[in-house]
């Protein structure tokens, strides 16, 4: 399974990017994508995530009401739309898989640079 994370770059204060995640390599429907984000020195930080069968979806706090988390079952994609951006969200954006809701993320990509900043 290999997980393809794009849609990272360079925007303004208050501005957005919409980041796509692709899984390949399995006819199998993971059970939930997610997405983490990671700034030098600092452990990885949960974003959000998404149960791929009912469309729940989880938030964390710091991005509430600025990013929306969705997925293309058709086409095993998700997306982190991210809007009102801010410098504290400059990080590597990571997507990840996992095929369970007591599992651990096994599957990751290989991050996309964010970086906001005017």
């Amino acid at each position: 399974v290999q997980l393809q994370a794009s849609g990272g770059g360079l925007v303004r204060p208050g501005g957005s990017l919409r980041l796509s995640c692709v899984v390949s390599g399995s006819t199998f429907r993971r059970y939930a994508m997610g997405w983490f984000r990671q700034v030098p020195g600092k452990e990885r930080e949960f974003v959000a995530s998404i149960t791929t069968s009912s469309g729940a979806s989880t938030l964390s706090d710091s991005v509430k009401g600025r990013f929306t988390i969705s997925g293309d079952n058709g086409k095993s994609t998700s997306y982190l739309q991210m809007n009102s951006l801010k410098p504290d969200d400059t990080a590597v954006y990571y997507c990840a898989a996992k095929d369970c809701a007591g599992c651990a993320y096994a599957y990751w990509g290989q991050g996309t640079q964010v970086t906001v900043s005017s």
